[in-house]
Parts: structure tokens; C-alpha cells; sequence
């Protein structure tokens, strides 16, 4: 069962412990970079209107997220997968930026508080209403507490501006699975760090309250890791899944099944279908460990 708020006594108590913020650049904010592969974002997203978000709790940061004001959705969140035996946890609370609605904001990232939010934070994210009274679609986490181990990491996923509108058939079936998967074939043949991205398209459909648009409701959800340190002498056709590889999948009752490829082909889809330039790159230099022999050497491995 979600806790969707809590007493304001309550929230005081948390807000102390969690922090989140909006950067100019993921460099700005010291270890923010290191959710990404080499320190590097994805690139290739010419929108100058994107917020990127640090998103910090109890003072270090965990992940970061890339997110669309307008759209009151995340395009993406990139974070490192921590080892897990892949139980969940649902008993956080809910929280949200207050910094994507005021420049002047401490940096905390805060859960719901009971009672009237301001209509400031409405206008810039999305907030617990959007999401109370649909039926058809659930919070679905870009970056999933499944895919965290300690109980602060997994917090820090139950923001809003890590979520996404997913039909509940797509978020509990097919993508869960995929998850899943993902959590196991890690923590069986990754043997460094494991970095992923986890991101949405649009088609202009979203979720309507008080005959507003309000929340985008995704077309597509895709996922890639990167993950260079892996096990060598593992079965071949786990082998070709290293050290990076992509998914793709609708977000609909029917026609949800995941298609794994490589993430070239995710980004070529991803150039076809969101407002991204011709370099876009999901990972610095797609993922390819930096060879520790010399130029002259390397042709004979």
C-alpha cells in the first residue's frame, strides 16, 4: 500500500534529511556526475527548457534526472544499479522539487505536504492529485527502487519527477518483468559498475484534471545499460549483451512486449521520435571501455 502523505510534523522531520536540486550542468553539484558513465550525460538533447535535476537525499546525491517542466514528466533518469535481492518497498513517502518552482529554493527535495499544495508547484511538476484519480494509469519509476539496495537510495525514487504515467497492465506485466530481468542478468555478470538510463517518448497525450492538460502520458518507454567490467567466461549469448544493450516497449494495455536491442538501434529510434539532435549519444564513446594498451597494441586483443 503507497503512503501517499504524511503529517506535516512528519514532513519537517524528513525534509531535514533530503535534498535534491536543479543544476546548470550535472558537474555543478560535487559527485552528481558520478551516476553517469565517464561523468558524461547523454547527448544529443537540444531543448533549452529541460530542468536537470541532482537528486539528492540525506546529502548525497543518487541519480540524476532530466525533466520537462511543460510536460510535468522526467525525459530521463540515469543512476548506478546497486546489487539487490530485488524485494520492494513501498512505504516512502511520496516528495517533490520545490527548486523547479523557485529559484530562491534551499535545495530540498520535500515530500507532499497534507493539505493545499501552492499552485506555483502545479504549474512546473506534477503532484500527487494528477495521479488520484486515474484509473488506467499507475506511477511507473524510471529509475526503480528495485534497482537500489540501501534504504536511502531507494527513497530517493519516490519522487515525482521520477515517474511516469504508465498504463497499470504495461507498469505491473511487461516492464516489471524487464526489470527484473535486468536486476538478475547484473548481478549474475556485472562485475564493475553498472550505469542505466531509463527514458520516455511522447505523442501528446496526457492526463487532464480540471480540464487541464497536466501530466504527458509516455508512447514509449526505453532502457540501456553500460556495464564494461563483466564476466568473460560467461555463456556467449549472455556475453553479446555486454557491455551494453537497450530495450524499447509501448505504453499500452496490448502490443507491450520488450524489444531488446542494441543501443544503436534504440538511439536511432530515439532520433526518429524525440526532439534530440543527430548526436545523440546515450553513453560517452557507446559504452567502449578505454583499452589500458598502448594505440599499438591494441589491434592484437
Amino acid at each position: 500500500m503507497e503512503i501517499l502523505q504524511l503529517p506535516l510534523v512528519c514532513a519537517l522531520i524528513i525534509s531535514s534529511l533530503t535534498s535534491a536540486t536543479v543544476v546548470q550542468d550535472f558537474n555543478h553539484v560535487e559527485r552528481c556526475k558520478d551516476s553517469l558513465y565517464m561523468g558524461t550525460p547523454p547527448r544529443g538533447f537540444v531543448d533549452t527548457k529541460l530542468k536537470k535535476i541532482c537528486q539528492r537525499y540525506a546529502d548525497k546525491p543518487r541519480y540524476v534526472t532530466l525533466y520537462d517542466p511543460s510536460k510535468r514528466i522526467p525525459v530521463y533518469s540515469a543512476y548506478t544499479f546497486k546489487k539487490t535481492e530485488g524485494d520492494r518497498r513501498v512505504d516512502y513517502p511520496w516528495m517533490y522539487e520545490p527548486q523547479l518552482a523557485e529559484l530562491d529554493g534551499n535545495g530540498n527535495m520535500l515530500p507532499f505536504p497534507t493539505g493545499y499544495l501552492h499552485m506555483k508547484f502545479e504549474d512546473s511538476q506534477a503532484v500527487l492529485d494528477d495521479y488520484s484519480d486515474v484509473v488506467l494509469y499507475e506511477r511507473g519509476h524510471l529509475n526503480p527502487d528495485q534497482h537500489q539496495s540501501s534504504p536511502h537510495d531507494r527513497a530517493a525514487t519516490y519522487t515525482l519527477t521520477n515517474v511516469v504515467p504508465e498504463i497499470r497492465e504495461f507498469n505491473i506485466g511487461p516492464w516489471r518483468e524487464y526489470e527484473e530481468r535486468i536486476r538478475v542478468r547484473l548481478n549474475n555478470f556485472c562485475r564493475g559498475t553498472a550505469y542505466i538510463v531509463t527514458g520516455v517518448t511522447t505523442r501528446g497525450n496526457t492526463i487532464r484534471r480540471n480540464n487541464q492538460n497536466r501530466v504527458a502520458i509516455p508512447e514509449d518507454v526505453w532502457s540501456a545499460y553500460c556495464c564494461t567490467e563483466y564476466d568473460r567466461n560467461a555463456p556467449h549469448d549472455v556475453r553479446v549483451l555486454f557491455p551494453s544493450h537497450a530495450a524499447l516497449a509501448k505504453n499500452a494495455k496490448e502490443g507491450n512486449s520488450i524489444h531488446e536491442m542494441t543501443v544503436l538501434e534504440l538511439e536511432m529510434f530515439l532520433r526518429n521520435n524525440i526532439e534530440v539532435d543527430t548526436n545523440l549519444q546515450i553513453f560517452y564513446d557507446n559504452c567502449v571501455s578505454p583499452s589500458p594498451l598502448p594505440l599499438y597494441l591494441q589491434h592484437t586483443i
